[in-house]
């Protein structure tokens, strides 16, 4: 399917990527408009943190092109891209000593000159991120000291301090208990709501049919299918996506998709 769109943020053409030999994705076109949220979908080793790497010009892609508001994100210079496209990482490092706030704070550099501090505004805009994330009274307490969850709530309170208009988020709710794995995805659907254009990594195909209007599904073989979640995500592209079966469960409201055994497909004979 060709997702190109001239009104888009972010978009690709023919975008292909490779490591070790392998395709992962094949001449992808896609296009990522404001106020959309596109789930990207795959097995573990199918390539979507690649993807979300070369999307956002931190690797070259093996072939095509990528486009920020229309021009080569080569072309950026990368503050100004900051300012434009965030990317939240799987795995956040935390080489040295820092207070929460402080590294929250660190969302707001794209924005800050060189040698000036972070300004009142700066913080309370960090202020802001933490409490939209349920970590209003966290700012003095060291990173170090926080569990998993809080420490990935942190690294999301930090992207929406850089307040970007491209968010790619790589796993967003990985280490997060049901709750906040929700209210994340909400917080998410509400930025995107409010003119943000939002994909992200999840593995969850009944969450992604929830909150994500598209989605992009990555096959590990260089093969995707891009379209509406409404018509994308069934039974027959979720087992061949996971190679397991499932079942679709219709509720008020939403549906879900539920594995109906334990083997995998290609285990099933």
């Amino acid at each position: 399917m060709n997702a190109v769109n001239d009104g888009a943020r972010l978009s690709c053409t023919r975008l292909s990527v490779r490591v070790a030999g392998r395709t992962l994705l094949r001449d992808l076109d896609f296009a990522l408009p404001s106020g959309a949220v596109v789930g990207l979908l795959g097995c573990n080793g199918a390539g979507k943190t690649l993807t979300l790497h070369t999307l956002a010009g931190l690797r070259p892609p093996a072939d095509g092109n990528v486009l920020l508001d229309g021009r080569s994100i080569a072309l950026w210079p990368r503050r100004a891209a900051a300012r434009r496209l965030g990317l939240l990482v799987q795995t956040t490092e935390d080489p040295f000593p820092s207070s929460v706030l402080d590294a929250v704070l660190i969302g707001r550099h794209p924005h800050i000159d060189f040698w000036r501090w972070e300004s009142e505004d700066d913080r309370a805009l960090a202020r802001a991120a933490l409490a939209s994330v349920g970590l209003a009274h966290f700012e003095r307490r060291e990173v170090g000291t926080l569990s998993g969850g809080e420490r990935r709530r942190v690294a999301i309170a930090a992207l929406l301090a850089q307040d970007p208009d491209v968010m790619l988020l790589d796993e967003p709710i990985n280490h997060l208990d049901p709750h906040h794995q929700i209210d994340v995805l909400r917080l998410v659907r509400a930025k995107a709501d409010a003119g943000r254009a939002v994909l992200m990594s999840l593995h969850d195909a009944s969450l992604a049919a929830r909150f994500c209007d598209s989605v992009l599904m990555m096959f590990g073989d260089g093969g995707w299918l891009y379209g509406p979640s409404r018509t994308t995500l069934t039974e027959d592209t979720i087992a061949r996506l996971y190679g397991l079966r499932v079942r679709e469960l219709r509720w008020e409201g939403g549906r879900t998709f539920a594995p109906i055994d334990e083997k995998r497909i290609a285990d099933s004979g």
